[in-house]
C-alpha cells in the first residue's frame, strides 16, 4: 500500500465484537466517533428491544438498525451505525429474510430449499445478522451498489452437539445469500465475529489443534475464500473456487501474532496469547480496485475481542431517507403516541413499573381518610430524618474495640443487693486486652490483636515456575469437580516459550480442610 493512502482514504467500515453494548464505561457516542469510520458493525450486542434505551438506539451524527435475539435475554445481538453521510438505501433483519413479515428490500434469497421453513426461522432468530446496502462512487467515477453483512457466527459449544451443528448451518445459510448478493450485481462485504480462526497462522497455538484440516468450520472458510496468490484465471475456471477475499490476509499475508480475541479471565491479551476470528471478507474485484488496507486495532480495549477495519478509496453515497428498518422509527423512540397495552410486555421490571402507576392512580383517587394517612406517613418520615443521630458514649463515636476491652466491676453497695445475680455473672477480662488507639504504638497493637483473633486464609503457595504466590480458582464448568477450588500461576496466559507467561503450576485446594 502507498505511503499517501490517508490522503486517498473516502470511506472506512469497522466492526467490532462490543461484548456488551450497554456495559460500555463511555458514552456510545464517543465510542463511535473514535472508532472513525463510517459504517460500524458491532457484534454481542447482548441487548433485546424491551432493554434497548434511547441513548443507544439514537445516537447523533448516526442512523443504527438492530438484529435483537428472540430466543433469549442479553444474549447476542448485532447493530449497525452508519453516518448520516452514509445513510444506506435499503436494510434488512437476518438473512432468511423471515423476520420481516415478507421479503425484505435487499432481496437476493439464493436457492434455500435444503432449508426448513422452522430451520430458516431458527436460525435468523437468534439476532445474528443486519444487512445494509449502500450507493457508493468507485475510483473509476462509477456509481455502483455495495451490500454489508455484518455477522455474529454461532460458536461451537464441544459439549451440544446440536450447536456444531446449527454454526454449519448459519454458515451455509451465510455463502447462500453472499453469493446471491453478489451474483446480483454489486459489491458484497461480509464483517463480524466469524468464530473460526482460518490458519494455524491465526492461532496462538496450533499444535494445540487437533486437526487443523479436518475442522468444519475452517473447511467451510477454506471453499468460502479464495487464496490471494491464486490468479484471477485460476478462480475463473475453477467453480469450486470462493469468490471473497480475507481482506487482512490480502494485504499482510504473512503477518505472525496478528489475534483479535483474548481469553479475559486467564489475562491472555497481556501475552497476546489469542485468535484471529474477526474479519472483513469481501469480493475479490472490490478489495483489488477499492480497499487501500485492512488493519488490526488491537489498542482499543473495552472487550475481550477488538476492532478490525478496511480503509477504502471509494466515496459513499447517502440515501435520501433512511430505511424503515432504523431504530428511530421504532414507535418508543418515534415520538408517537401509543397505547398503554404495548407497554404491558412479559418483563418483571416493566410490570413493576406498570403496577407501581396503578397503585399510585388508585391511591389518588381514594378518600381524605386514606390522604390523611399518607400525609401523617409523609410527616412521619419527615421528623425521623430530621432526627440527629444519638450522641455515643463519652468520648464520640463507639468504637468497635469497646466491645473487647474489660469491663470492671464496682464494689456493690447494700443498696446494690438486688442486682447481686447481676453482678455475679460479670466476669473481669483477664486475656489478651485490646489496646486502645491514637498513637502509631497503639495502631500496631490493634493490628497485632485483631491478627489473633481473626485468622485468615492460609498463605497461597508459590508457583514452580517463578517462585512466585498463586491465585486461587474455582471450578465453574458443570461436572464432579464443579464448586472446587484450586491454585495457579498468577501471571497471564501465554505460550510455553515465553517465560513471561504462566507456568503449569497446578493444586487442587482440599475440600474439607480448605488446606493443599
Amino acid at each position: 500500500m502507498s505511503g499517501d493512502w490517508r490522503e486517498s482514504c473516502r470511506m472506512k467500515i469497522v466492526s467490532w465484537n462490543i461484548n456488551g453494548i450497554r456495559a460500555t464505561r463511555v458514552g456510545l457516542k464517543e465510542i463511535l466517533d473514535s472508532l472513525d469510520a463510517d459504517i460500524i458493525c458491532l457484534q454481542e450486542t447482548k441487548v433485546t428491544r424491551d432493554l434497548l434505551e434511547e441513548p443507544v438506539a439514537i445516537v447523533e451524527g448516526y442512523n443504527s438498525y438492530f438484529s435483537f435475539s428472540r430466543v433469549r435475554s442479553g444474549y447476542s445481538g448485532v447493530a449497525t451505525f452508519c453516518k448520516t453521510s452514509t445513510t444506506p438505501l435499503a436494510a434488512e433483519e437476518g438473512l432468511a429474510g423471515q423476520l420481516t413479515g415478507e421479503k425484505g428490500s435487499i432481496g437476493c434469497y439464493g436457492d434455500t430449499e435444503e432449508f426448513s421453513e422452522e430451520e430458516l426461522l431458527s436460525l435468523d432468530q437468534e439476532g445474528r445478522a443486519v444487512i445494509t446496502q449502500h450507493k457508493i462512487l468507485t475510483t473509476g467515477n462509477k456509481e455502483d451498489t455495495l451490500t454489508v453483512i455484518n455477522v455474529y457466527c454461532p460458536r461451537a459449544d464441544p459439549e451440544k452437539p446440536e450447536r456444531k451443528t446449527y454454526k454449519l448451518r448459519f454458515y451455509r445459510l451465510l455463502q447462500i445469500r453472499a453469493e446471491s448478493v453478489l451474483k446480483n450485481g454489486g459489491h458484497v462485504i461480509i464483517l463480524g465475529d466469524v468464530n473460526t480462526s482460518h490458519k494455524p497462522l491465526d492461532h496462538c497455538d496450533p499444535t494445540d489443534l487437533e486437526v487443523i484440516e479436518e475442522n468444519p468450520g475452517r473447511q467451510w472458510l477454506n471453499q468460502f475464500l479464495v487464496d490471494p496468490l491464486v490468479s484471477k484465471t485460476e478462480v475463473s475456471d475453477d467453480p469450486n473456487s470462493g469468490r471473497f477475499l480475507d481482506s487482512f490476509r490480502y494485504f499482510h499475508p504473512t503477518q505472525k501474532n496478528a489475534f483479535t480475541c483474548w481469553c479475559s479471565a486467564s489475562g491472555a491479551r497481556q501475552t497476546n496469547y489469542g485468535t484471529r476470528i474477526d474479519y472483513i471478507l469481501a469480493n475479490r474485484k472490490l478489495v483489488e480496485a477499492e480497499f487501500l488496507d485492512s488493519i488490526i486495532m488491537p489498542e482499543v480495549e473495552g472487550s475481550d475481542h477488538c476492532p478490525v477495519k478496511a480503509l477504502m478509496s471509494c466515496w459513499p453515497l447517502a440515501a435520501d431517507k433512511c430505511p424503515s428498518l432504523c431504530t428511530k422509527y421504532l414507535p418508543e423512540f418515534a415520538g408517537r403516541q401509543q397505547k398503554l397495552s404495548q407497554f404491558l410486555v412479559k418483563k418483571s421490571k416493566d410490570l413493576e413499573v406498570c403496577a407501581g402507576e396503578t397503585k399510585d392512580s388508585q391511591s389518588s383517587s381514594a378518600g381524605s381518610e386514606n390522604s390523611s394517612a399518607r400525609k401523617r406517613t409523609t410527616e412521619k418520615v419527615h421528623v425521623n430524618n430530621g432526627k440527629k443521630a444519638k450522641p455515643g458514649p463519652k468520648g464520640g463515636q463507639v468504637n468497635l474495640l469497646g466491645f473487647f476491652k474489660p469491663v470492671i466491676s464496682k464494689p456493690r453497695t447494700s443498696d446494690e443487693g438486688k442486682n447481686h445475680s447481676t453482678d455475679e455473672n460479670v466476669k473481669e477480662v483477664t486475656t489478651q486486652r485490646a489496646p486502645t488507639s491514637g498513637t502509631q504504638n497503639g495502631n500496631q497493637q490493634q493490628s497485632a490483636f485483631w491478627k489473633t483473633l481473626l485468622k485468615g486464609p492460609p498463605p497461597p503457595p508459590n508457583c514452580k515456575g517463578h517462585g512466585e504466590p498463586c491465585v486461587l480458582r474455582t471450578v465453574k464448568k458443570a461436572g464432579p469437580n464443579c464448586g472446587r477450588q484450586f491454585y495457579v500461576c498468577a501471571r497471564p496466559e501465554g505460550h510455553t516459550s515465553n517465560p513471561q507467561a504462566r507456568c503449569n503450576f497446578f493444586l487442587w485446594v482440599n475440600k474439607k480442610s480448605g488446606d493443599v
